[in-house]
């Protein structure tokens, strides 16, 4: 990924497979281990982060783009597509200070090459993604699975050891 300044590393799934979940758990391992973490996290819906009859939302109604939100504890910038477009994540990288980071996770974007670890919960009945998508590094799954050996066995409830295997094998940290 050539906007990608630091490693990056996505994890694939299909929707309710716990994505989100999971990264809340891991985030603070790997910020224990010293890493600082940032996330791109792409979302499917006509997400709202601003709220109607907030400032910054009518002046975005108006015209302006971006809008700046900033506090003594938080920045947000909001930008419309103009026109709408899917994001790319390569793109997206441009919008992120890496200079702060030493690993990007990515939520989603399960379609494009980079490396991913893939969440697999065999209940859920939906098809494996490792076999089209050969950037697809490990498979964290709550079941024993018939994987080739490439690929590393992860278990999805064992975040303390997902983290150990990013920060080892991933990062190379010791």
């Amino acid at each position: 990924m050539k906007n990608a300044k630091v490693p990056i590393l996505g994890f694939a799934a299909f929707s309710g497979t716990g994505k989100t979940t999971l990264l809340t758990q891991l985030i603070p391992i790997l910020k224990q281990k010293g890493l600082r973490i940032g996330l791109i996290k792409h979302s499917h819906h006509d997400f709202q982060i601003d709220q109607p009859g907030k400032d910054s939302f009518r002046l975005r109604e108006a015209g302006a783009s971006p809008v700046m939100l900033v506090s003594t504890h938080r920045r947000a910038i909001i930008t419309e597509f103009q026109p709408i477009r899917e994001p790319m994540l390569d793109e997206e990288l441009l919008a992120l200070d890496q200079s702060v980071l030493d690993l990007i996770l990515v939520e989603g974007f399960k379609a494009t090459y980079f490396p991913k670890i893939e969440l697999h919960r065999p209940s859920l009945a939906k098809p494996l993604l490792y076999p089209d998508d050969t950037s697809i590094i490990a498979v964290a799954s709550d079941s024993p699975l018939d994987i080739p050996s490439t690929l590393v066995q992860l278990d999805i409830n064992q975040p303390e050891l997902i983290a150990d295997f990013i920060a080892q094998q991933f990062m190379r940290l010791t």
